[in-house]
């Protein structure tokens, strides 16, 4: 039994959702380890694409149960939302394919009000945060003072929580953002109107998982945004508020590490980045923009323009060490074609010396210059290909070198946004 954890090996927006989307076919189970609506994981079948911020997406596939674990911040309106989407396309998304955690934090009206009241106070500073409340509401689980899922049928504690809550957070709302205070009498209610609809999913998740393993189904677990937007081994503070790493997948799901089998990782066969931050190979001439243009970077969740630029296998070894990546996905490598020269990051220059790693010091990556290493191009299109041969001779050693420099066998590559466009490699 393969049960096997899907991680972002950049920025996020690699693709997971259409690797996801193509695993999951033959699991039992996918399950949501951490982040909130940030993510958004995209998906094309037949020309019709969908678009997930919470829901797995494991959903397009009818016998795959779905679930949510606890270290996922839940916004209980979206969830909803999407679960109205779904349904409305003939999606089954009932409770019995899909499920949420207990101990899954709820993300609030006053989270999000913080997170745009933070974000916009930060003028020349600013993370790129999406504003949609996912780091105030991981703070206040660490703080104790968060509301899970759980509590929705337990009006009382619903009620006394966001009380509580409220008596700092609106101090904080009207003397330092100078905006009106929250009635937690209304975000109360707001919450318990929609509790009926969305109780009938509550679960333990755990429990679920232990059941589907016993009946010897494997199980793929799903990770939101990036390994560098990890809050610890990512380019701190330009990061996400939750571990994006493969460790976390046993803690945000309730199973032990010994569980996972298969590690694999999601990456782009060139970078991209959205929001502020360092990027050393980013590029600002006609080639990032070809980038952008062609691959359709543009984020799911937010809309904002991707920045782009050629691959980096530092970035990527940092990953291999950190997450014990089995294997690689490549994603989007008919992206690069007509581009007459193709670059890889092999190292870095810092401090006036070569260096194969990430410099730990905080800021450091915004110091460094990226060492190439140049490959020709390639013209002819690939999104036709169904096997690693029928690749031209060009992207063929692309991906050989790249497998050199990581150290890490590309097992998968997308040739197309297509669920059916990509090869598998054996």
């Amino acid at each position: 039994m393969a049960n096997t954890v899907i991680i972002g090996a950049q920025w996020g927006d690699e693709g997971k959702g259409k690797i996801v989307d193509m695993l999951s076919a033959q699991c039992g189970a996918v399950v949501r380890f951490q982040g909130g609506n940030n993510a958004g994981h995209t998906i094309r079948v037949h020309d019709e694409q969908t678009i997930l911020h919470l829901i797995p997406s494991g959903i397009l596939h009818k016998d795959t149960l779905c679930l949510i674990g606890n270290g996922v911040v839940l916004d209980p309106y979206v969830f909803l939302e999407e679960i109205d989407r779904l349904a409305e396309r003939g999606i089954d998304v009932s409770p019995v394919r899909l499920a949420v955690s207990k101990k899954a934090h709820l993300i609030l009206s006053y989270h999000k009000q913080i997170d745009k009241a933070r974000e916009a106070k930060l003028v020349g500073q600013k993370i790129g945060t999406t504003g949609r409340g996912i780091g105030p509401c991981y703070e206040d689980k660490i703080a104790r003072v968060g509301l899970r899922a759980g509590d929705l049928t337990n009006p009382a504690l619903l009620r006394e929580k966001i009380r509580h809550a409220l008596l700092e957070k609106n101090t904080l709302l009207h003397e330092l953002y100078k905006l009106d205070p929250i009635n937690p009498d209304t975000v109360t209610g707001d919450l318990l109107a929609l509790a009926p609809r969305l109780t009938p999913y509550l679960t333990d998740v755990e429990a679920r998982i232990e059941e589907i393993s016993a009946a010897g189904k494997d199980i793929l677990f799903e990770g939101a945004q990036g390994m560098h937007l990890d809050i610890d081994h990512g380019t701190y503070p330009f990061v996400t508020s939750s571990n994006t790493v493969s460790g976390n997948a046993a803690t945000g799901s309730g199973v032990p590490p010994s569980f996972f089998t298969r590690i694999v990782s999601v990456s782009k066969a060139y970078t991209t980045r959205v929001g502020s931050g360092p990027f050393p190979t980013e590029l600002l001439d006609d080639a990032g923009t070809y980038l952008r243009e062609k691959g359709h970077e543009y984020g799911a969740t937010t809309g904002r323009a991707r920045r782009c630029g050629w691959l980096d296998t530092v970035i990527l070894r940092a990953g291999v060490r950190v997450n014990g990546f089995t294997d690689i996905v490549m994603t989007k490598l008919d992206v690069l074609q007509n581009l007459p020269v193709l670059r890889i990051c092999v190292a870095y220059e810092y401090g006036g010396k070569r260096c194969d790693r990430i410099p730990q010091e905080e800021g450091a990556l915004a110091d460094v210059r990226p060492v190439y290493e140049e490959m020709p191009g390639f013209e002819d299109g690939i999104a036709g290909c169904t096997s690693f041969e029928q690749l031209p001779d060009t992207v063929q050693t692309y991906i050989q070198r790249v497998e050199e420099l990581v150290g890490v066998k590309i097992s998968i590559i997308s040739v197309g946004p297509e669920r059916k466009q990509t090869i598998v490699r054996q």
